[in-house]
């Protein structure tokens, strides 16, 4: 069992007799409705930014440049105040999910959950209402801060609730409902695109209901076993731990090994920020830091928030990129499912690696097209067959992201660290995440503008680094219990001469009688 950068003798290496129930599939997609805001935030984004009548409220310099007899195709939507509503969120997200970090140690990851629904449901609201830029990016960061809050909490909460043999289907279950409320915002953009004046504000308030989803969802649910222990409610630990594994579960068991990793946490006790940075918790904090980063530099955040600005740089006209967006948001759903398939029966390493080689091959060959059609001055016409198949080659993307990048950026951060550091290494995690999104959103059309075609070659770059990273410094975790995970990391070539053996504390059982 693992404490800290340990890995502990006598680990856990079984499912303690549980298997699926129906009551840890209903609690986990509860848990995982968290997926919604944020997908529905990607989604709605760009589409919004590419209405005209949005346009003509807020940016009225970038119609001026749209309707320009010559002009850049990739310099059109240059706009720092553009970029800044898109990215204003993700900066209050940052901060919102290393508060959450500390919060969720004090009241547990359900009442996190049920503060991120409620920020979204306000700031929905707000923008909604919006009648000045300023309102709109003060909806943005109370968007930011539910975004932030609800992803700390709904990836750990499900993998500390899933059966191990499962985890991974279960986890990947948030990148599951990102892709519905990414889906279900290119339709609403599609749909909104056509009421006059006021599209925008339908698509901006909409958000609304994915929060009432997650608030009424975090409502239904109980709070974790792990995190019952932490603040001393063992019996309610028992009860939600035996709601979800079922009657023929050896409760007492799971119990008992959660009650020990808590133990271990207590027996070294520290900051959790601090602790993560000592010796032992590199390989946590490396991953905690590497692979949302990585994520990002994907440039799949980018395509998503600006797909359809994308498509009409490409030669598409502005209805018809709003449905390309739908198509691609149809694509992500699609692969999504395939990750929830596939993830526990080839496990993590796989994915990843069979998802880098696409991603690198269609962002080369999307590159390739655009500056072959498009020119170094972007002021050149695209032909219809290529910019259908940039839209191929962008969908074909977003699927390999779809079944490896994308969730399993939700599901090695949730699975990998130690009791005493989950809630800190998650919001570490999360923070690098919506920081690096933060950081493209806000340089994306400058890039764009720049690089010209070249943008996509820097991305297919940084996808062929981070296969490379996951080919050496990576173990595969599929199947193993949350407190066996210290042994995963001991039998690390590179990661064992950080994480050391210890043996397991002797007095567990009156934690949990």
């Amino acid at each position: 069992m693992t404490g800290g950068g340990f890995a502990v003798a006598d680990a856990p290496s079984g499912d303690y007799g549980g298997g699926i129930t129906f009551s840890v599939v209903v609690t986990c997609l509860m848990a995982a409705s968290g997926g919604l805001i944020f997908g529905y935030d990607i989604g709605i984004s760009g589409g919004v930014t590419a209405m005209e009548s949005f346009l003509e409220e807020f940016f009225p310099g970038v119609l001026r440049r749209m309707a320009a007899a010559r002009r850049d195709q990739y310099c059109v939507y240059d706009s720092h105040v553009l970029t800044a509503f898109t990215s204003s969120l993700y900066l209050a997200g940052l901060v919102a999910s290393l508060a959450a970090g500390r919060v969720t140690r004090a009241v547990g990851r359900q009442a996190v959950m049920l503060a991120g629904g409620a920020f979204f449901f306000a700031g929905a609201a707000v923008n909604a209402a919006a009648v000045n830029i300023a309102m709109l990016i003060v909806g943005r960061m109370m968007l930011g801060f539910g975004i932030g809050f609800t992803n700390q909490a709904a990836p750990v909460y499900l993998a500390e609730t899933a059966p191990a043999k499962w985890r991974g289907a279960f986890t990947t279950g948030f990148q599951l409902f990102l892709g519905i409320g990414n889906l279900a915002a290119n339709l609403t953009n599609y749909g909104a695109a056509r009421i006059p004046r006021w599209g925008w504000r339908l698509s901006l308030g909409l958000a609304a209901v994915p929060a009432a989803v997650i608030l009424v969802g975090a409502l239904l649910i109980p709070d974790t076993p792990s995190s019952l222990i932490v603040r001393g409610r063992v019996e309610q630990a028992r009860a939600a731990l035996r709601r979800v594994r079922g009657p023929r579960a050896d409760v007492d068991a799971e119990l008992e090994d959660v009650a020990r990793a808590v133990e271990v946490a207590r027996s070294n006790e520290q900051g959790a920020f601090r602790r993560i940075l000592r010796r032992e918790y590199r390989p946590h904090l490396v991953m905690a830091v590497a692979v949302p980063l990585f994520q990002q530099l994907t440039g799949v955040i980018v395509i998503a928030f600006f797909s359809p600005v994308l498509f009409q740089t490409a030669g598409f006209g502005s209805n018809a990129a709003l449905m390309g967006a739908v198509i691609l948001g149809a694509v992500n759903l699609g692969s999504a499912l395939v990750s929830v398939a596939t993830v526990d029966r080839y496990g993590r390493r796989p994915l990843f690696l069979a998802g880098g080689l696409v991603m690198i091959m269609c962002q080369v060959a999307v590159a390739w097209i655009m500056g072959s059609q498009i020119g170094r001055d972007g002021e050149s016409a695209m032909a219809r067959k290529y910019s259908v198949a940039v839209l191929a080659l962008t969908c074909v993307f977003s699927a390999s992201f779809g079944w490896s990048w994308g969730p399993l950026t939700w599901v090695i951060p949730g699975e990998i660290f130690p009791v005493e550091v989950r809630s800190a290494g998650q919001g570490i995690s999360v923070a690098v995440n919506l920081g690096a999104t933060f950081v493209l959103t806000q340089t994306f059309l400058s890039m764009l503008c720049s690089f010209k075609y070249a943008t996509f070659i820097y991305y297919a770059a940084w996808v062929a680094v981070m296969t490379a990273f996951v080919v050496a410094f990576l173990p595969e975790t599929k199947g193993v219990p949350l407190e066996a995970m210290g042994a995963v990391w001991a039998r690390h070539w590179y990661w064992g001469r950080f994480v050391k053996v210890q043996q397991p504390p002797k007095n567990t059982d009156a934690l949990i009688n």
